[in-house]
């Protein structure tokens, strides 16, 4: 206990007491400001001062609402008790327990549900390892409350857990117009094949981003630009951009691996250096016709990926294609495969996928409804696609809430960056060049799906 008696103390808050319309405290605490350590007593002599509702914590017993006259013994004051769990951390308890008060009372509920919201605000908090932020928000303290006699350690519940996660966000992006230049193999083959030096790469990318910068003041996307940059060759870019209020993704797959393999090992050691705004990116060749050794492997290493995103706080964009060998391209498969992931327990913020049929965007969309409502939506790949056909996929998507925008790479800078690379153009020339074109695919964008 931190209580120390103290008739000073009791002294200048029974001076105050007066000014209260409801008092809430622990026991200890009612103990000081009544004066006596037998807390029916110092309940009684808190109440000859005020006529506040008074609210008296008592721990792992629950808590007691006292509207009235105090009773003589506990035996004639209700309990509201609340479930038991594992305590891991006390700091942050007494807050989480007013915020769950407060809903209630506030919103001019019974003091019986709004004691449920605050011994269950408190529990969730004091089994988490964290004081304001392991706060609970609506979603995540209604879906306790649903299921409370059944969650025994509300730390190790998957539901709540991603629940917490997802409702803690600090940015939303309703719209996403995405330049993609985390290509490195594409980049380094281009370069050989034009006789470049590798090391013309970083200041490419640079003139890449200040071409989306240009685009996107000129489109007006304000927050609804973004990236997606590597570490290999566009750190630099990655560090101009971080702080500005963009959208910032960053690879972790080897490029063109397949099975899966991670670029620079461990993906937990990789996300500690991260900022946190900055989104894993991983993509994956994926069918589930693959042989069951192949798609057992990489669901793995994506789940492992997923998890560390969850410890690390980073949002997690999951990028499916088909195998390029694969015999059978079939776009019907795109729905079992989010579906697949979403029965491993692989729950991405994002989904990039490529162009595809309304039939099978709708398919999509009650698999994100029914496994993940909380998903923050998909973004539409290009695969070098040609101008037109990526503005036919726009097409089919306009009417997808669940699509939220593009993330398209070398249909703009593949041929500027070749030419640049190749001594044709120069640094202005590139920057005009890749402004015009990703302007282009924000306004096809924009053309069926009017800026909101």
């Amino acid at each position: 206990t931190r209580f120390i008696a103290s008739s000073q103390v009791t002294e200048q808050l029974q001076q105050v007491l007066r000014h209260f319309d409801l008092i809430v405290g622990t026991e200890e605490e009612f103990h000081i400001a009544g004066g006596s350590t037998d807390t029916l007593t110092a309940l009684r002599r808190v109440r000859q001062l005020t006529q506040a509702v008074l609210v008296c914590k008592r721990g792992a017993l629950g808590c007691s609402v006292f509207e009235g006259n105090i009773a003589d013994d506990w035996s004639q004051v209700k309990i509201h008790s609340g479930v038991r769990v594992d305590v891991l951390n006390v700091l942050g308890a007494g807050d989480a327990f007013m915020s769950g008060l407060l809903r209630g009372y506030l919103n001019d509920e019974s003091w019986e549900q709004a004691c449920r919201y605050a011994n269950a605000c408190g529990a969730l908090v004091v089994s988490r390892h964290g004081c304001a932020p392991a706060m609970p928000t609506k979603k995540e303290l209604d879906d306790y409350l649903a299921r409370e006699q059944s969650i025994t350690r509300p730390d190790k519940d998957p539901r709540l857990n991603h629940l917490h996660r997802v409702t803690t966000r600090k940015q939303h992006w309703p719209e996403l117009c995405v330049f993609a230049f985390d290509h490195r193999k594409q980049l380094v083959d281009i370069a050989n094949e034009v006789g470049a030096s590798e090391s013309a790469i970083p200041p490419l990318k640079m003139l890449l981003l200040e071409g989306a910068r240009q685009a996107a003041l000129e489109a007006g996307l304000q927050n609804n630009s973004g990236i997606l940059a590597d570490t290999t060759f566009g750190q630099q870019a990655l560090n101009d951009v971080t702080g500005q209020g963009w959208w910032i993704g960053r690879p972790v797959e080897m490029p063109g691996s397949y099975p899966l393999k991670l670029e620079h090992g461990d993906i937990g050691s990789q996300l500690v250096s991260w900022p946190q705004e900055h989104v894993v990116k991983c993509l994956v060749f994926y069918h589930p016709l693959d042989a069951e050794s192949v798609r057992l492997e990489q669901e793995a290493l994506i789940d492992e990926v997923y998890r560390a995103c969850c410890q690390s706080g980073h949002d997690l964009l999951l990028e499916v294609i088909l195998p390029r060998d694969a015999a059978d391209q079939n776009e019907q498969y795109y729905p079992q495969i989010v579906e697949r992931f979403y029965q491993l327990g692989i729950l991405p913020d994002w989904w990039k996928l490529p162009p595809l049929s309304p039939d099978r965007w709708r398919e999509i969309s009650q698999h994100i409804e029914h496994y993940d409502p909380e998903c923050r939506g998909i973004l539409i790949l290009g695969l070098d696609a040609p101008e037109s056909e990526l503005k036919s996929g726009f097409a089919a998507a306009a009417d997808m809430p669940w699509v939220k925008g593009f993330a398209v790479g070398r249909t703009i800078f593949g041929e500027p960056s070749r030419q640049w690379l190749g001594g044709q153009l120069n640094d202005e020339q590139l920057i005009a060049t890749v402004k015009q074109k990703y302007r282009m695919l924000i306004d096809y964008w924009r053309e069926y799906r009017p800026a909101r």
